[in-house]
Formats: C-alpha cells, structure tokens, sequence
C-alpha cells in the first residue's frame, strides 16, 4: 500500500481530499454505453429484457418474473443453519429500522391556522441486488426490510439471471426474497433492470411489470450510469460506487486485525479503496507487512492485491488523533472504523461517514450482516451529504394546511403584498377574491 505521510501538514477538506483520491470511474463512458440499452427497453417487451440477458448473463429466463413455484423451492432447498442466520439478520435489521419510524406531527401557527406534517411511503419500489462475482442475501435484507416498514405497499426485486441457475437469480436470493414475504421478483439484473423499473414493461397491452417510483440498491458501474440517466423519471437512493474502508487507528490497535479489516472490503472489487489513517507509525508499518502476509493466502488474493496497491488505497501517517479525524471527515468514508483508546469520544467529532463502527469488536463485517443497521451506504465522498438507506429513504414528508376564515383575514394583506412584490399579483387575488363583498 502507498504511504502518504501528512506530519507536520495541516490541509484544508479539499488538500486531504487530492491526496486520498477514489479510483477513477468513466462514468460518462458507462452513460453513452447504456445509453441504447434504457432505449431500447423503453421501446421494448418482456423479448427484449430477455435478450439482454443472453447478451449480458449468457442465458436467457424463461420468464422476467420468477415463478412462486421457483421461489418456494429456494426456500426449501436453503441450507437450515443458514436460513436461521438469515432470519436473525432479518430480526436485527427490522429492530434497528423500527425505531426510524416517523409520526404526525401538527404545529399550530397562529390561532385557526395549523401545518400538519404527515410521513408517506412511496407507492411502488424497485430494489436492485447484484448478481455478480458475489451473492448478496444481505441486499436484499438491507433494501426490503426498510421499505416494508416505512409502508410501501408494493415492493418488487430485481438480480441478474444466472446460467448456473437455469436463468433464475441466485437460489439465496431468491429463498431471502421467500423469508421476507416478498413474491414479485424479477431475473433482470444491469442497466436494462433499471430502465424495465423506471418505464415497465409490457407484451402487447398486457402489463408484464409495472413502472415504479423508487429505485434503490447497490450494483456495477452501469446500474450507477442508469440510475443517474433515469433520475427524475424515478427517484434513486444513491449512485454506487466502489466499496471503501478508512481506518482511523492508534497504538492501542492491534496490527493483524486492522490488516484483516482493510483486506475486507479490498476483496469486493480491484477499484475497493482501503485507508488507513494513523498516528502510530510503527503501526503503520506493522499493518503494511500483516497486510502483504494475509492478502497473499486469502481466497480473493489477486484482486484483493491489485485493490491494495492502487491509487484508492492508502495508510496516512498523521502526527496526532485530532488531525486523523480532520482527516477521516475530509475523506468520507462510506464504512469508517474507530480503532483508538476511546472510540466513543473519538466518535464524537465525526460528522461524515456512512456508518462508524466503533472499537476492535465492531467491524465493517459485523454490519454488512449482523448488527442491524444498514449496509446500503453512500460512497465516493457522498457522505459529506448524504445518508445511507433507511426507512425514510421511502417515505416523503407531506404538509396539509388547514386555516380558518379569521386566520387567513388576518394575515390577508400581507400576503397580498407579499405577492404584488413578488410581481405576482394574481396569487394576492386569490387571498382577496375571498373577502370580496357580498360573499
């Protein structure tokens, strides 16, 4: 891994960031690349969906939908022990969302004049879980769980066709999808997923998928592309990027488990960023040579390998914790670990992170899980503005405004004058049309 040694500088949030760059994306490539793939589809059928598997997954589904009878078989064919940690996953994860739950909440403003706010799920969703060089059980927990109990009446999941599954979705995938209650899923996976989401799809006139509102979860770089071709025509949670791991960690932190947390999320994909950011240099420098030990006897080690030694993988030498989190916060990590004396008072100054894991018995693999809480999170610097997946990723707040004749006569003229500054004098007509004489 590159060493960047910042003792002795103190930058500003964007020096920080020009040292520990993400792993360039084309993202502009992948949009003129789909570009005629979200046409295609528009103009399309359940064929042409179809096709694209074949092109893109090298089988072709019998059918887009997954048949009940496909689902149910899933579930009784899911090994038993699994099942039991899938459901105790699902448990943690309904905990922890419950408790995001919204209320009506109803101001009163003047005597006679009221705002209520009102939380409203979204009518329709798509959940997208990839399907590629891994399974993900996990998604498809994080995506419908959250919807179910913001309300969204209907949930429909989307993955890839699979030729090692007679062109159905993972069978884990699929038995998750049984679990949860969900029966609408769909072996679509890339850009054409999205699209099928956001237009539908129909044979003839008979409506094979109807179009949704929302569209939400992880995937490649072209689920990314179609997600932001087609934001405005559905909403989207957040434009995935790589996976990505920053380390905030002292001496107290112990070498070998940090190494194991950074080879974590290297293991996802050659573009994973993995940072560690430290004021203990002989840490440092026993997390370099753990790191190449453990990289090279792991499973996934060429692609971990080429993670690490890219230029999205870093360890920053700092000269003390509070410039280590000046740093952290800069950087944004989508999954950052406090692994220092006092993780809970370090958390404290934290303000951008997908989600902070908190000491050496809570690390990034524990929530990508089992903690309960969310692991659809935002990456590449977008924690600096944005959340990760939650309840209220599906619900919209709707105020419902409720006056009385005297509350809206006494603030009449100053919402006419309002308006007559504004050069809009017809909205100070509809105020005074009501208090016109003989009515």
């Amino acid at each position: 891994m590159r060493v960047v040694d910042l003792r002795g500088r103190l930058l500003t949030k964007r020096g920080y960031q020009e040292l520990l760059p993400r792993a360039p994306l084309d993202i502009d490539s992948a949009l003129t690349a789909i570009a005629p793939i979200l046409e295609s589809v528009k103009q399309g059928n359940e064929s042409t969906l179809k096709e694209l598997s074949m092109k893109f997954d090298g089988v072709e589904p019998e059918s887009l939908r997954v048949p009940t009878s496909i689902l149910e078989s899933a579930l009784a064919n899911l090994d038993p022990q699994l099942r039991e940690i899938i459901i105790e996953a699902i448990r943690r994860v309904r905990i922890v969302h419950r408790d995001q739950q919204r209320g009506v909440t109803t101001t009163r403003v003047v005597d006679g004049g009221e705002v209520e706010e009102r939380w409203i799920p979204v009518d329709r969703v798509g959940l997208y879980v990839p399907g590629g060089r891994a399974v993900y059980p996990s998604s498809v927990i994080m995506n419908v769980v959250p919807a179910q109990i913001a309300g969204v009446p209907s949930i429909a999941v989307a993955s890839p066709a699979q030729k090692e599954n007679d062109g159905w979705p993972h069978p884990t995938i699929l038995a998750t999808c049984a679990l949860l209650g969900v029966t609408e899923v769909y072996a679509m996976g890339g850009a054409q997923a999205v699209a099928a989401f956001a237009y539908g799809v129909k044979n003839g006139e008979e409506e094979v998928l109807a179009p949704v509102d929302l569209v939400t979860g992880p995937g490649n770089i072209y689920v990314a592309a179609a997600k932001r071709a087609l934001r405005g025509k559905i909403g989207i949670d957040s434009e995935a990027g790589p996976t990505e791991i920053a380390v905030v960690a002292d001496s107290t932190a112990i070498a070998d488990e940090v190494a194991s947390d950074l080879i974590s999320q290297a293991e996802h994909d050659t573009i994973a960023a993995a940072v560690l950011i430290t004021d203990s240099l002989q840490l440092a420098n026993e997390v370099q040579a753990k790191v190449a030990e453990r990289a090279a006897r792991t499973k996934h080690s060429e692609r971990i390998m080429e993670a690490l030694s890219g230029i999205q993988s870093t360890i920053v030498i700092t000269d003390n914790l509070e410039q280590s989190l000046d740093i952290a916060n800069a950087y944004a990590a989508e999954h950052l670990e406090l692994i220092v004396s006092d993780p809970k008072s370090a958390s404290q100054k934290i303000r951008n992170a997908g989600a902070v894991f908190l000491g050496r018995f809570a690390p990034v693999s524990l929530g990508d899980y089992l903690a309960g809480s969310n692991h659809v999170l935002p990456t590449g610097g977008c924690a600096c503005h944005s959340s990760g997946l939650s309840v209220q990723t599906f619900l919209r707040g709707l105020h419902f405004i409720s006056y009385s004749e005297r509350a809206l006569r006494e603030i009449a003229q100053s919402v006419i004058t309002f308006a007559q500054a504004e050069d809009l004098p017809a909205h100070g007509e509809a105020i005074s049309a009501r208090f016109e004489e003989g009515k």
